[in-house]
């Protein structure tokens, strides 16, 4: 079997792959990063421009590769076309559309490209496994939690139509606030204990999303925003939320008397 390559963007997620393939005895993967925007702890091994990815393509077969993994936060980069070179060229028709595209739909061409240059694409929960948790509850839930996530399942699939966010906050049957663009973070730092009362966090992958990429994550600092925002509970898809640091998920949830429901969705 060949080498794995990450194209590592921001946040703790590469990190995690990287720790989880050497407990499993694995070789390190090929640390990639887009100009600028490198893991934020990771040194790459390898970095390019998005101008430049037909010469990205070339160098990771001869390293070896096989197999990528797309994990991290990039952001949408500015293209200069004199930095552009041949190799590339062939493949600006499908990088101008993914540019136009959101972020789903944009991903998707991404890993197409990846996969045309004969290299498999894997989710980071696929290089990972441990970082998706068994379904289960920890802690005591409010006793609007089950009528509050079947509201949380009726967001998620609006939000998959509109390609934005993957979480929101509802509170006895009333969504409080919606993740947009600006991200999970800043949704829970817009709000107060006077707001959410025993109100829940939820999130979801989009229903319909290619889960090998931009699968959510939640960790530690979620866990935080949410005590300090005043709510009651966590509730995440099994088998669609990753959960980054698990011990200190664990402690922070001790520690603030909030529940985690990892809850089998009913996708019928």
């Amino acid at each position: 079997m060949g080498r794995l390559a990450l194209i590592a963007g921001r946040g703790a997620l590469p990190d995690a792959v990287v720790a989880a393939r050497a407990q499993a005895g694995e070789s390190p993967p090929l640390i990639c990063a887009l100009e600028g925007q490198g893991p934020d702890h990771l040194r790459p091994d390898l970095t390019f421009r998005v101008e430049r990815l037909g010469s990205l393509l070339r160098d990771l077969r001869r390293a070896g590769v096989d197999r990528v993994c797309l994990c991290g936060a990039v952001d949408r980069p500015a293209l200069s076309w004199k930095n552009l070179d041949l190799r590339t060229l062939p493949l600006v028709p499908a990088v101008l559309r993914a540019l136009k595209r959101g972020d789903d739909g944009a991903l998707r061409i991404v890993m197409g490209l990846f996969e045309d240059a004969g290299l498999k694409v894997l989710g980071a929960h696929e290089a990972a496994p441990d970082l998706l948790p068994a379904p289960g509850v920890i802690g005591d839930l409010p006793d609007t939690a089950a009528r509050d996530a079947a509201l949380g399942d009726q967001i998620s699939a609006q939000q998959g139509a509109q390609d934005l966010g993957q979480s929101c906050v509802i509170r006895d049957g009333a969504v409080i606030a919606r993740e947009d663009d600006a991200g999970t973070d800043a949704m829970l730092a817009g709000l107060t204990a006077s707001q959410t009362g025993s109100g829940v966090f939820y999130k979801a992958p989009k229903p319909g999303q290619d889960r090998r990429a931009d699968l959510p994550v939640i960790g530690p600092d979620t866990v935080s925003a949410a005590a300090r925002a005043g709510l009651s509970a966590l509730v995440i898809e099994a088998g669609g939320v990753m959960i980054l640091q698990q011990d200190q998920v664990l402690a922070r949830l001790s520690e603030t008397g909030l529940a985690l429901w990892v809850r089998e969705r009913d996708m019928t």
